[in-house]
Parts: structure tokens; C-alpha cells; sequence
């Protein structure tokens, strides 16, 4: 689902126990991590919970740049929600613009931030440092 559709739930739900209840749909949502992703290589550091994203380097749809094919889980439900946001912020994105994303003031828009724990607030922003790292790497690799 694209950032903006999501971005625009979020609008029509008015409190929190709602907005958390939706995170947690949109982890569901997400189709499961085929096992052999689930690998120490794909395990994001910093999190409080267990985080593997994959990430493989694709073809934008207009096929005029690349961009990250992103696959992700987590052991928790919120936090696996967290995943799916971060995937659907990054997902289709050219590779300079993954780089160049300001995902803090996007995610800032959802409210997130003042609804996590600093512990969920440290594992998004490793998610989102790992992610981009990936997009470096694809693009001076």
C-alpha cells in the first residue's frame, strides 16, 4: 500500500487505540518473509524486537532508474506494522531518492513519533538507516 493511501487512513482515524489497531492490520497485511531472508545479514540492528529487512535492487516502473524491492518481519505486531509503513515509504523509489528521503518529517505526518516508545522510535530509525544504507550501497556498489 503506498505511503499516501496510509498517510490518508491515518487522517480518518481519531485516536490512538484506532491508529495502533491499523498499524498492527497493515503487519498482517504484509505477505509473510520466505525463511531464507530471515538471515543475520538481513537482521536490523538497533531494534528492540527482532527486524529482518531484505532488500534487492529492481527497476523503477517507468524502468528509467532503480529502486529497492523491499521484504520485511518482525517478531512483534506493532512493530511489524512499523516494518510495512517503512517498506511502503521506500517502495518504487528511485535509489537517489531513497537516499535523499527526510523519512523522520514523512513519518512525522502519521504522528508516529509522539506514540512509540523511545525503544519503537530507535528501531524505526534503524530500519529506516538501514534501508538507506542498502540504496548507497546499490548505488556506489
Amino acid at each position: 500500500m503506498p505511503i499516501d493511501h496510509i498517510r490518508a487512513d491515518f487522517d480518518l482515524l481519531d485516536d490512538w487505540e484506532d491508529r495502533y489497531r491499523y498499524v498492527m492490520e497493515l503487519g498482517r497485511a504484509m505477505p509473510p518473509l520466505d525463511e531464507a531472508l530471515r538471515t543475520d545479514a538481513n537482521k536490523v540492528r538497533g531494534c528492540a524486537s527482532q527486524v529482518w529487512i531484505a532488500s534487492r535492487v529492481v527497476p523503477t516502473a517507468d524502468g528509467t532508474a532503480s529502486s529497492l524491492h523491499l521484504a520485511g518481519d518482525s517478531d512483534a505486531h506493532l512493530v511489524r506494522g512499523l516494518v510495512a509503513i517503512t517498506i511502503a515509504l521506500y517502495e518504487g523509489r528511485p535509489l537517489a531518492d531513497i537516499t535523499r528521503l527526510d523519512a523522520q518529517a514523512e513519518l512525522a505526518t502519521l504522528g508516529l513519533k509522539e506514540h512509540l516508545t523511545p525503544q519503537r522510535s530507535n528501531g524505526l530509525a534503524s530500519m529506516i538507516k538501514r534501508i538507506r544504507a542498502d540504496a548507497e550501497a546499490a548505488l556506489h556498489g
